[in-house]
C-alpha cells in the first residue's frame, strides 16, 4: 500500500500540466463589430434595421422586440427608446433587398406563334389545288386585284377591331368585325369581278375574299385553332394532288368546303364575342387611325405580288416565315424591356435596343436565306423584301404607322413603275428594297432607341 495521501505537494513532486480550456468560438452570421451592448443589439437586428427608411421604424422594431424603458437606460445607457433607435439607425448601413424580377409582359407564346404561322402558310395551298380552275391572264389579274383590296381592307379592319377590343372589350370588337368583315368581302369580290369579268376567276376571287375576311375575324378574336381546322380540306386536297390528279369537281368542293367552314367559324366567334359581358367603354377611336395600316396592307400586297411575278418561290418562302417573324416581334419587345430594366443611362439603353434589333432582324433574314437556299430561289431580293416588311411590322407594333406605310408605298410604286418600264426585275427590286429597308431600320433605331417608346 502506498504512503499517506498528501494534499500539498512536497519537494520533487511533479504536477500534471492541465491545459487551460479555450473559449468556444461564437458562431455568427457575420463578424462581430465591438464588445458593446448597442453593437450587439445592432448585430442581432441588422437585417431588420438595414432595410429601415427612418429611425421611427427602428423604434417600432425595438418596441415589438419587448425592450423596456429600464433596459434602455440601464443596459444601453440611452435616455429613451427613440434615442436608441436613432443610434442603431446611424450605426447600421442601409441595405435594401433587390425586388423580385417582374414577369416579362412580352414573353412569346410559342404555340400560338406556331399556329399563326401555319394559318398564314396553309391558304397558299388553295392556289395549288385550284390552279386548273381558272384560265387566262384576266382571271389571274382578277385574283390579284381582289387579294390586294382584301389585304388593304382587312389590315385596317383588324387594327380598328384591336382598338375597339382595348377600349370596349370583346363585344365592341365583335360589333366592328360583324359589320366590317362582310363589307370587306363584298368590296374585294366586286374588285375581282370588275377586273376579270364574270366567270371562274370572279367566282374564285369571291371565295378568296370571303375566306380572307373570315380569317381576319378569327385571328383578331384569337381563334387560331378554329381557323386551322377550317383549312384541313384544302391541305388534304393539295397533298393529294402530289400523288393523283384530282377531278375538277372534287377540287372545287374542297375549296368551297374550306370557305364555308371559315365563314361559319367566323360567324360563331363573332356571336360569342357579342355575348361577352360589357366592359367600361373608352372613347371610340377615330377611323383615320386605321388608315395607314390599310395603306401598308396594300403596299405589302403589291410588293409580294411583284416578287411572285418574278419568282413565285420567294412568296412561298416569305409566307412560311410569317410565324417566326411574329415570334421575333415579341422577342424584340421582351429584349427591349429587359434592357430598360438593366440600363442606367439613356445611351446604355439605346445600345441595348440596337443590339436587340440587330439580333432579331438578323435571325429573320437568316431564316429567309435558309428558305431561299432550300427553295432554290435568289436570296438577295427576298432578303430585301423580308427586311422591309419585318421592320415595318415592328414599327407598327409600337403604333408608328404613317412612316412605314409611306416608305412601303413608295417602294411598291417604284417597283411597279420599273416593272411597267421593262427594267430587269431582280436588280431593280433589290435597289428599291435595300433603300426602303435602310430608311425603316434607321427610323426604328431612332424611335425605338428611346426609353419612353417602351413604357
Amino acid at each position: 500500500m502506498s504512503g499517506p495521501l498528501r494534499l500539498v505537494p512536497g519537494e520533487g513532486d511533479t504536477l500534471p500540466v492541465i491545459p487551460r480550456p479555450r473559449p468556444r468560438p461564437r458562431t455568427r452570421a457575420r463578424p462581430s463589430w465591438a464588445e458593446d451592448p448597442i453593437d450587439e443589439l445592432a448585430e442581432r437586428l441588422v437585417e431588420q434595421v438595414a432595410v429601415a427608411v427612418h429611425p421611427y421604424e427602428v423604434a417600432a422594431l425595438l418596441e415589438s422586440d419587448g425592450l423596456t424603458g429600464d433596459q434602455i437606460t440601464e443596459r444601453y445607457a440611452r435616455p429613451d427608446l427613440f434615442t436608441l433607435a436613432e443610434d442603431l439607425y446611424a450605426r447600421v448601413p442601409r441595405h435594401y433587398p433587390e425586388p423580385p424580377p417582374a414577369p416579362d409582359p412580352w414573353r412569346p407564346d410559342h404555340l400560338r406563334c406556331a399556329l399563326r404561322g401555319l394559318v398564314f402558310a396553309l391558304p397558299g395551298l388553295a392556289y395549288v389545288l385550284g390552279a386548273g380552275l381558272w384560265h387566262g391572264t384576266a382571271d389571274v389579274s382578277g385574283l390579284i386585284a381582289s387579294a390586294l383590296a382584301a389585304w388593304a381592307w382587312n389590315q385596317a379592319l383588324s387594327h380598328r377591331a384591336y382598338l375597339r377590343l382595348a377600349a370596349g372589350g370583346r363585344a365592341a370588337a365583335g360589333r366592328t368585325l360583324r359589320i366590317g368583315g362582310p363589307l370587306g368581302a363584298l368590296g374585294a369580290a366586286a374588285t375581282g369581278l370588275l377586273v376579270s369579268g364574270p366567270g371562274t376567276g370572279a367566282a374564285f376571287a369571291a371565295g378568296q375574299s370571303c375566306y380572307l375576311a373570315a380569317a381576319s375575324v378569327l385571328l383578331v378574336l384569337g381563334r387560331e385553332r378554329a381557323l386551322l381546322l377550317t383549312l384541313l380540306p384544302v391541305a388534304a386536297g393539295a397533298g393529294a394532288t402530289f400523288l393523283w390528279r384530282l377531278p375538277a369537281a372534287l377540287a372545287l368542293g374542297l375549296l368551297l368546303a374550306t370557305v364555308l367552314l371559315a365563314v361559319a367559324a367566323a360567324g360563331h366567334a363573332t356571336r360569342d364575342a357579342l355575348r361577352s359581358p360589357p366592359t367600361a367603354a373608352g372613347a371610340t377611336p377615330k377611323l383615320l387611325r386605321s388608315l395607314p395600316y390599310g395603306l401598308f396592307g396594300l403596299a405589302a400586297g403589291v410588293l409580294a405580288a411583284l416578287a411572285g411575278a418574278d419568282d413565285p418561290r420567294s412568296v412561298v418562302v416569305l409566307t412560311l416565315s410569317m410565324g417566326f417573324a411574329e415570334w421575333l416581334l415579341y422577342r424584340f419587345r421582351s429584349l427591349a424591356v429587359a434592357g430598360l430594366r438593366e440600363s442606367t443611362t439613356s445611351r446604355g439603353f439605346t445600345l441595348r435596343a440596337g443590339r436587340a434589333l440587330a439580333l432579331c432582324l438578323g435571325a429573320y433574314l437568316a431564316l429567309l436565306a435558309l428558305g431561299a437556299l432550300v427553295a432554290g430561289t435568289g436570296p438577295a431580293p427576298l432578303l430585301g423584301l423580308g427586311a422591309v416588311l419585318w421592320t415595318a411590322l415592328l414599327l407598327q407594333a409600337f403604333s408608328v404607322a404613317w412612316m412605314p406605310a409611306a416608305v412601303c408605298l413608295a417602294a411598291a410604286a417604284a417597283e411597279a413603275v420599273a416593272a411597267s418600264a421593262g427594267l430587269p426585275p431582280g436588280p431593280t427590286q433589290l435597289i428599291f428594297r435595300i433603300a426602303a429597308a435602310a430608311v425603316l431600320v434607321a427610323g426604328a433605331c431612332r424611335l425605338l432607341g428611346r426609353p419612353t417608346a417602351h413604357r
